[in-house]
């Protein structure tokens, strides 16, 4: 090899060096709700394969099927202060920051804190698991995220939680399982529908979505309706 030679492939082993290191972290990938029991992980990342798409139907077969119940006396006090870090017996309990703010930095990227605090998100971006759209969210526009609970609070209502120890609710009510962080108008149409009248927009996620839904079911006794199991069943096909 001539000098020459020697010399250009120095300088390319050089550029490629610097190019690795200078690439930026990918961001966190979206997590299967297969995958992440705890909750504690960000995302909703399609459900894929055959294999999971049968133990996604396994877990929503496991459901108790029941009819409404009266909504009497529910209100959002009745699952505590809105967002405050009350729960005991899920993941980030009594960890000084409000619920809120833990889920908008679990599933945000370049998340910023207000100065001084190491919990109060004040921006961030966020690819919104419910329609795929990004998000580049700004405190000052705080509704334009919103944090989801997957298995409505109202449902829960519905279903048992007025005979449920207030620990529970409150636990329910701040599960990171039942939290995602979402697009804000969304969210407004979903209200606490189940899943026969509202699923996400963007149909990659539907299996998932369910999924999660049934997870949280699972973990809190909570029945469906006949439809919504209906509903839950066909979307992981």
């Amino acid at each position: 090899m001539s000098t020459k030679d020697a010399v250009a492939v120095l300088a390319g082993a050089i550029i490629v060096v610097s190019l690795i290191g200078s690439a930026k972290t990918p961001p966190a990938t979206a997590a299967s709700p297969l995958g992440n029991i705890s909750g504690t992980l960000p995302g909703l990342a399609p459900i894929i394969s055959d294999a999971d798409r049968s133990e996604a139907r396994g877990l929503i077969k496991r459901l108790r099927v029941k009819g409404f119940g009266p909504n009497t006396g529910y209100a959002r006090t009745r699952y505590g202060e809105n967002w405050a870090d009350s729960a005991t017996g899920v993941p980030y309990a009594r960890n000084g920051c409000r619920t809120r703010d833990d889920l908008l930095a679990r599933d945000g990227q370049n998340v910023k804190f207000r100065a001084g605090s190491s919990c109060e998100v004040v921006s961030m971006e966020l690819t919104d698991p419910y329609t795929g759209r990004l998000i580049h969210w700004r405190k000052d526009n705080a509704d334009e995220v919103q944090v989801d609970h997957v298995v409505p609070l109202n449902y829960g209502w519905r279903m048992g939680a007025p005979r449920w120890p207030m620990s529970k609710r409150l636990d329910f009510a701040n599960d990171p399982l039942n939290l995602l962080p979402v697009d804000g108008e969304a969210n407004e149409q979903k209200d606490a529908s189940g899943p026969a009248s509202w699923l996400p927009p963007r149909r990659a996620v539907r299996c998932a979505y369910v999924t999660r839904w049934a997870q949280v079911s699972l973990k809190y006794d909570i029945p469906v309706t006949s439809a919504d199991k209906r509903t839950m069943l066909a979307q992981c096909r």
